[in-house]
């Protein structure tokens, strides 16, 4: 294969891998970025941005990214399309394969590979995907304009994309399976404020209804185990993430849920010269301005691990002190 050597190497973008790559590059790191499959991160499926420092009026997500990329492309970043296969983070510098085409040999590597949407595991949900199901209001709302939806979900992105929803569609049917929502309470309210989303309590999915297209939905109640059907012509889910570490478990700590585990106060990982920010490592507060800041975080972290190795000879990679040994 291939091989290239790099001294900073970013895998992912969004807030935290596009904020690593802008100090990185102010440092004179020279750092490379891979987007990996979603270019920007979840933030390209979030239509309105009001809550992010600096933009008084909000910003459209995906906007608010391509001017993350434009600004770490200025400062010097060299940001490339391909994901990360494998890695080999048992010799310095470290292995990176993008592609399964080209190993990259890493002084240090910054993970920012964030989360991906999570699915009910129905098998009429995998058979409509793309044809009336989807996990991205923003992306495929417009083409249920004037139709009746449902959507599955309690927390901040299921009321989100409910009220967006709600802008374009003629009835938004909100699936929460208990009797409150995780959301915070400004999204809360606004959700029940808005006259045409109506929310089923204790209410869980229990078939995508439909041969070739989103037709209706059955619903179960978990309460009294009654079920209904409910005719719509677009299913959208919105129950939460999994964070995109499985390539890296065989040389990092993870949690119990995959996120990466890094020394409380730093973003260093269980191995040196590797560093993990953003949702990737993130299971509490999943914000776009957290990413950020931990993405500062780990391009300082690497800035003065580099400096580091100044004075160290070119050796096998020894891990640093497990968290345990560290709290």
């Amino acid at each position: 294969m291939e091989t290239e050597k790099i001294k900073v190497l970013i895998i992912g973008s969004g807030p935290a891998g596009y904020t690593a790559a802008i100090y990185a590059s102010r440092a004179g790191l020279n750092p490379v970025l891979y987007q990996g499959l979603q270019p920007g991160g979840q933030l390209t499926i979030t239509n309105d941005v009001e809550n992010y420092p600096g933009y008084p009026d909000g910003i459209n997500g995906p906007q608010m990214m391509e001017d993350f990329k434009r600004q770490a492309e200025r400062f010097g970043t060299d940001v490339r399309y391909g994901i990360a296969t494998a890695v080999d983070f048992s010799v310095r510098p470290h292995k990176v394969t993008i592609d399964d085409q080209k190993v990259l040999e890493a002084e240090t590597v910054i993970i920012s590979t964030g989360a991906s949407a999570k699915w009910l595991g129905l098998a009429s949900e995998a058979r409509l995907n793309g044809s009336g199901v989807s996990a991205c209001a923003v992306c495929d709302g417009f083409f249920y304009r004037g139709q009746d939806v449902a959507i599955v979900g309690a927390g901040d992105t299921a009321a989100e994309e409910a009220t967006y929803l709600a802008n374009l569609a003629r009835k938004v049917y909100l699936i929460v399976r208990r009797d409150e929502m995780r959301a915070s309470a400004i999204m809360q309210d606004r959700v029940k404020r808005t006259k045409n989303i109506a929310i089923l309590w204790n209410t869980v999915t229990d078939e995508i209804m439909g041969d070739q297209a989103v037709e209706a939905v059955r619903v179960k109640n978990t309460l009294t185990g009654e079920t209904r059907e409910i005719s719509v012509q677009g299913f959208f889910v919105a129950i939460g993430h999994k964070p995109n570490s499985d390539v890296f478990a065989h040389y990092l700590n993870l949690d119990e849920n995959g996120y990466i585990r890094t020394i409380p106060g730093t973003s260093k990982t269980n191995i040196d010269g590797v560093f993990a920010c953003g949702d990737v490592q993130d299971f509490t507060y999943r914000q776009a301005v957290t990413a950020a800041g931990s993405g500062c975080m780990a391009a300082l972290d690497a800035e003065r691990y580099l400096a580091s190795l100044e004075s160290e000879p070119a050796t096998e990679l020894g891990a640093t002190l497990s968290l345990s040994e560290k709290a």
